[in-house]
């Protein structure tokens, strides 16, 4: 597969700062190490290695639907040779005069289209429904993967290339393959009945019919790659076109799309890339119809010096008219199931290009240690130490070289309060990703309860946590729904559902919508009622407090949409609620920070200062500071 971000930056460039065609072409005929690809003959072995990995998958979601498509496939297969013997008969009993043996033929040629009818129906409809119930479970599957996938995977542009190289078509491509698979053995059997009644009336004949058709498809196989190359390379901007798709499309931009009049803006984006993608897929597919055209040409011109051959040959009493029938059915309808079998190993190899990116991104396995299971889930009163401990920890996010984290070095007593302070980029929400295993520290360890985070099993660390991100989501679903799955385990336990409301403040919310729990929030779907920020926060709250028995608290600027009224009643109920807990909380605002027993000050991803809120302010250091000039804007 191309390196993406080599072909972005490598190679000549047109003085728009595009690539060139031939800078394109070039870098992808490279490996990653810049190392020629190998042989054609080679790469199409690989490719059509992935054939029995799709079968499989073929085979999984409906082995009763693949065994129909095999049989009917054969069916298929020498129907065709029955309609050409049934025609020659027919002729020879018209030009004997022979009126019974003419319907008797007439007859059973009919059957014979019938059942050929039949079989070619039947197909069509295993393909539709087999093609169908594929679809459903390999887009599963790719689901799957995503959701076992590593936070980091999804911080990560190139993974969500691979991700939208895997979903595309993944729907089609499989059954396709293996339809083609059953393709190629359907015409080669014909073709075997077409090769020996030819072979009765001239070897060369034979000859003509394979040398004729190669061309067109090796032409077909060579633009199948230009194809694949051309889709990959440019996954990037394919998912910058849908982007600004979901920009101007989507309610969440809609308000500020239409206030700074943006709309002219990214719809003069979307038309450049989209023109441009027009251009290049236009470009080869004319490149593409000529050169095929010419080549089946030349199968046109041999398929009527053959039917010359025979015509002169009937014409000189050599061949009767039936036969001369036969062989020029079985010369024409030879001819296109060689083409056939030949078009469809070019099909395969397409589909098993496609299928690479399905399989790769498949085998993507997460990085996260094996965890060694552990069935504690609140915390253990008899561990060596019960709460928090953070060893030298240092952090740095996937290729980047700055530290994220480093050198921390704290310890979090349970049932404690701690507030985490900081700039923008200190490295808060950071800390909240390493302890809650979103992420693993580059250096240094977590301990909870005196044991690493990396020897619990994960479902039985993150049962013991309530998190509420700054980012939180909004799920257009119903207010039950959406406080629910704080804990999915008890999503359909009203009562748990109800006091979780209460905690989180959302009580006069729910309390005014219509329908109550069963209130279908945000605008996507009929009935629905979009929330203010404000509210949605609420709601993100009330769906924290879902975990009744989670012993750590995290709320991560949980009420940055909230006036201050509202935010001093949720903090003055989250303490009480609280008790025996250890809560950790994010916040800017110092009414809310000072309520809690500890403060941590971050800067730079490093501790700096820790203390009560009056220890701080007395040492006059980086929090007061900051204490003090919040303090001023109130004055």
């Amino acid at each position: 597969m191309p390196n993406v971000t080599a072909l972005a930056q490598g190679g000549a460039k047109t003085p728009n700062g595009r690539q060139s065609r031939g800078a394109v072409a070039a870098a992808a005929e490279r490996g990653k190490d810049g190392a020629p690809q190998p042989s054609k003959l080679r790469a199409l072995g690989e490719s059509v290695a992935y054939l029995k990995a799709t079968l499989a998958l073929v085979w999984k979601s409906s082995p009763a639907m693949t065994l129909g498509l095999g049989a009917l496939t054969l069916v298929a297969a020498t129907v065709p040779l029955g309609v050409a013997y049934s025609g020659k008969r027919i002729v020879d009993a018209v030009v004997a005069h022979n009126r019974d043996a003419t319907l008797h033929w007439v007859l059973i040629e009919l059957a014979v289209i019938v059942a050929q009818s039949a079989a070619f129906r039947g197909l069509a409809l295993v393909r539709t429904i087999l093609g169908a119930r594929l679809g459903v479970d390999i887009n599963t599957t790719i689901l799957e993967k995503a959701v076992s996938l590593d936070l980091r995977y999804f911080e990560n542009s190139e993974f969500y290339d691979s991700l939208t190289r895997a979903r595309r078509e993944a729907s089609s491509r499989p059954v396709a393959l293996v339809t083609d698979g059953f393709q190629v053995l359907q015409n080669v059997i014909t073709l075997a009945g077409y090769v020996a009644l030819l072979i009765q009336f001239s070897g060369w004949v034979i000859l003509a019919l394979v040398v004729a058709t190669i061309p067109a498809t090796v032409a077909e196989m060579r633009y199948s790659k230009k194809a694949f190359k051309l889709r990959n390379w440019r996954s990037p901007e394919s998912r910058r076109l849908m982007y600004i798709e979901h920009v101007l499309a989507d309610d969440d931009h809609a308000k500020e799309i239409r206030l700074f009049g943006l709309g002219d803006l990214f719809l003069g984006r979307y038309k450049v890339l989209a023109e441009a993608f027009f251009k290049e897929d236009r470009a080869l597919a004319i490149r593409r119809g000529g050169v095929t055209h010419v080549f089946a040409t030349v199968g046109s011109l041999a398929f009527y010096g053959a039917y010359a051959v025979m015509a002169i040959a009937a014409a000189a009493g050599h061949l009767t008219l039936g036969n001369m029938t036969l062989y020029v059915l079985a010369f024409r309808n030879g001819q296109q199931a060689f083409q056939s079998v030949l078009g469809s190993i070019g099909s395969i190899y397409e589909h098993n290009l496609y299928m690479s990116n399905l399989f790769s991104f498949l085998a993507i396995e997460p990085s996260a240690p094996e965890a060694s299971a552990t069935a504690l889930v609140i915390a253990d009163s008899n561990a060596p130490e019960v709460g928090i401990r953070f060893e030298d920890v240092g952090f740095r996010y996937p290729d980047k070289d700055v530290w994220a984290l480093r050198h921390v070095s704290v310890f979090i007593p349970g049932g404690a309060s701690i507030a985490l302070v900081g700039s923008n980029g200190a490295g808060k929400t950071t800390f909240i990703k390493l302890l809650t295993r979103l992420y693993a520290p580059t250096e240094g360890r977590i301990l909870i309860d005196g044991k690493d985070l990396r020897a619990w099993d994960e479902k039985a660390l993150r049962a013991r946590f309530g998190v509420v991100f700054q980012d939180f989501n909004q799920y257009q679903l119903k207010v039950g729904e959406n406080v629910g799955l704080g804990s999915v385990a008890h999503l359909d336990e009203s009562p748990r559902i109800e006091r979780a409301i209460d905690r989180g403040g959302a009580r006069e919310l729910v309390d005014g919508l219509k329908g109550g729990l069963d209130a279908p929030l945000g605008r996507w779907f009929k009935d629905g009622t979009d929330l203010s920020g404000g509210q949605w926060q609420k709601v993100a709250l009330a769906r924290a407090f879902m975990r009744e028995e989670a012993d750590i608290l995290v709320l991560d600027e949980p009420t940055a949409a909230l006036d201050a009224q509202a935010e001093h009643a949720v903090f003055s109920r989250f303490r009480e609620l609280a008790q025996g807990r250890t809560t950790i909380v994010i916040s800017h605002r110092f009414p809310t920070v000072r309520m809690a027993d500890r403060i941590l000050v971050l800067e730079g991803g490093a501790v700096v200062e820790e203390g009560t809120h009056a220890a701080l302010v007395a040492e006059g250091g980086r929090y007061a500071k900051m204490f003090t000039l919040q303090a001023e804007g109130y004055l």
